[in-house]
């Protein structure tokens, strides 16, 4: 079987926890070996159980992901956590994180320790993932409709997805941003262990060789995307990029939809755009970059290519980034964008109200 890197990542975290029951952890191991090419024999006799378990536990995770590895355990009870503390677990998931903690979404760990922290509650971060699976919550994957905390959050959204839904006459536009820290990640091949044990952490390592910052430029109205890998990121690099990206479309009126970093508003990029009345920038809400079309791109790009992606260097990571982005344009397409300015308004306004009736609830 094939695991990803999340999944392989999730796996250890569960073989190396004191909070999960050893009968688990040993489930997530033959998982785990099993998921790292080790034969099927080996891994029985690693793990100390027959063949058929090994395929139990194999057809149950690929079924259910973790929570089929918890299964039933005889004379064994749920956690007694009050019903109080879950409903909290699943409020705050639903929240973003403090503007002064950093994070753009919980993790488990992050939760328990906020948790632990704030309010005084203890609950294991396997606890956590436990609630998360059961309510179908995947706060990693809830930017699409983030709550932004933006004062002109409605008039950015519409001036947004006004240009994708109805560009000006002749204009292109283009949406640009930066996927930073792309590591290159040389995955071995896996070690057999010499014997197992209930303390083993892993089977194999990965190597990193650097990192590189991907820029890219997507064509709302063709799908054609520009890119350029760099080693830094910074106004100046920014504002080269984009002389690149405009390059081709001299002459017309152009339209750059843009998050809020300090790199793509610096006097030299000032300086430029008042040079070029060609060209508008438009910027998405803070904490909306959902709403940039580059960030779905980033996302196909990232699945496809570079996730499970063996590289021996960053020149290695560079080169089959660039033949990525060579490969999808000889196929480009746009991307269909449909939801208007008011459905996107009326589900955030949804969001808030059930966010505000889990706050109230949990008060009293």
């Amino acid at each position: 079987m094939e695991l990803s890197v999340e999944q392989a990542a999730e796996l250890r975290e569960l073989v190396n926890s004191r909070d999960v029951p050893a009968v688990v952890a040993t489930r997530a191991r033959i998982v785990l070996w099993s998921g790292e090419g080790l034969r099927r024999k080996d891994v029985a006799e690693l793990a100390g159980v027959s063949l058929p378990t090994v395929d139990r536990w194999k057809v149950r995770y690929a079924e259910r992901g973790l929570a089929g590895l918890e299964g039933e355990q005889p004379g064994s009870g749920r956690d007694q956590v009050p019903p109080r503390v879950r409903s909290r677990v699943i409020a705050l998931t639903r929240m973003s994180p403090p503007p002064h903690s950093g994070l753009s979404h919980w993790s488990t760990r992050a939760l328990m320790r906020h948790l632990k922290r704030t309010e005084g509650i203890s609950v294991s971060w396997h606890y956590i993932a436990r609630v998360w699976r059961e309510e179908k919550l995947q706060p990693h994957r809830s930017g699409t409709f983030k709550i932004s905390k933006d004062p002109a959050f409605a008039e950015k959204v519409a001036d947004v997805v006004g240009l994708y839904l109805a560009p000006p006459g002749g204009a292109v536009v283009l949406s640009i941003d930066e996927k930073t820290q792309i590591q290159a990640l040389d995955r071995t091949q896996p070690v057999l262990p010499v014997a197992f044990a209930a303390t083993e952490k892993r089977t194999h390592d990965y190597v990193r060789h650097g990192t590189t910052n991907l820029f890219a430029a997507f064509n709302v109205g063709t799908g054609e995307v520009i890119g350029e890998c760099k080693p830094n990121r910074n106004g100046q690099t920014f504002l080269a990029f984009v002389k690149k990206a405009v390059k081709p479309h001299a002459g017309k009126e152009i339209h750059i939809v843009l998050d809020n970093l300090s790199t793509h508003t610096t006097p030299e990029v000032r300086e430029w755009l008042a040079k070029n009345p060609h060209i508008t920038f438009h910027f998405t809400p803070v904490g909306s970059s959902w709403i940039n079309q580059v960030e779905t791109w980033f996302g196909i790009i990232t699945r496809q290519s570079i996730r499970r992606g063996t590289f021996s260097s960053v020149k290695v990571l560079i080169s089959q980034i660039r033949d990525y982005i060579d490969n999808w344009n000889t196929d480009a397409k746009p991307f269909t964008w449909t939801a208007t300015t008011d459905e996107i308004l009326a589900k955030v306004r949804l969001v808030q109200t059930n966010i505000k009736k889990l706050v109230d609830n949990n008060a009293k």
